[in-house]
């Protein structure tokens, strides 16, 4: 390629690690790369729940801005952050290798078997599934950065936070006083990167390509549909996540109502070969049972 890579970013640490690991990649392949941060909607308004900005892809849409009006290349982004419908014009380069799918709660030396804790988080899917958990807990919202919700914990008398582990593991930052929340759900392709370009850039298109894990990418886009086709956004407490162990991807997608009741759960499994969309036909059958009521009613609530 003639000129660089103009590769747009959020500004915050962990977006600026992921902008910067495929800087790295794309170096590796000869490619150079300049990054360019800027501020998103969703790092600007920090007073508000995530969830009462009414709108899905809040961290997303200003680069997505950026890259359709050609002053960048390409837009790298937490991949449960962008919507599954993404704006014309743009497409999905590649999905780098997966990290840590999982939730964890920090914590300050607690029993979880205490009635009255109080944990801290901005997302109704953590919120939700926390509270089908541990009823009795309160939860509060948090939102910034994740070393700015680090200390928020520190400063205020909560008794924990629940964070992304690849987050924490990526900034080194992953304190020892952690739980694992192995029985909870992730959001649609958490712990992945997600780049996008423009569909026209064909030349960037093929550069970038070589970056994707196709295992990776079959999972995320599996999760992605279950998550379509519920019609859910970021405003709606979806978990999915797809695996793929031997010879087979296994899935497990729910939704649950904001207070953590009415929890619709759903696993399936197919073989690695078949050709079929699993995380639709999940949703489909998740709808099926009864979830389709529970779904008006968040998008009622969300209207």
């Amino acid at each position: 390629m003639s000129k660089l890579i103009r590769i747009g970013t959020r500004k915050s640490e962990l977006a600026l690690w992921q902008a910067h690991k495929v800087k790295y990649l794309l170096e590796e392949l000869g490619t150079p790369c300049e990054l360019v941060p800027i501020e998103s909607q969703g790092d600007l308004k920090l007073d508000r729940p995530l969830y009462e900005l009414g709108i899905t892809g809040v961290f997303t849409k200003t680069l997505d801005l950026a890259l359709l009006e050609n002053h960048i290349d390409i837009a790298v982004h937490s991949m449960k952050d962008v919507p599954t419908q993404l704006a014309r014009g743009l497409c999905q380069a590649a999905v780098l290798e997966r990290g840590q799918t999982m939730d964890v709660l920090v914590h300050k030396g607690i029993d979880l078997t205490q009635d009255k804790l109080i944990i801290a988080t901005s997302s109704l899917r953590r919120k939700a599934q926390w509270l089908a958990k541990y009823p009795t807990h309160q939860i509060v919202d948090i939102r910034g950065n994740v070393q700015t919700r680090l200390q928020k914990l520190k400063d205020n008398n909560w008794d924990g936070a629940i964070f992304a582990k690849a987050g924490l593991e990526r900034l080194e930052l992953l304190p020892d006083t952690t739980y694992e929340l192995d029985w909870m759900t992730p959001a649609p392709a958490q712990g992945a990167i997600m780049v996008l370009a423009r569909a026209s850039n064909k030349e960037v298109l093929k550069i970038v390509q070589q970056l994707n894990h196709p295992s990776t990418d079959r999972c995320t886009s599996i999760e992605r549909s279950f998550l379509q086709t519920l019609e859910g956004g970021c405003s709606a407490p979806i978990g999915a996540l797809a695996q793929i162990e031997n010879n087979g991807i296994v899935f497990k997608g729910c939704v649950h109502n904001v207070d953590g009741t009415s929890p619709y759960v759903i696993e399936d499994q197919m073989p690695i070969d078949a050709t079929y969309d699993l995380g639709k036909k999940a949703a489909i059958d998740l709808l099926a049972t009864g979830a389709d009521t529970l779904m008006d009613k968040i998008k009622a609530a969300n209207s």
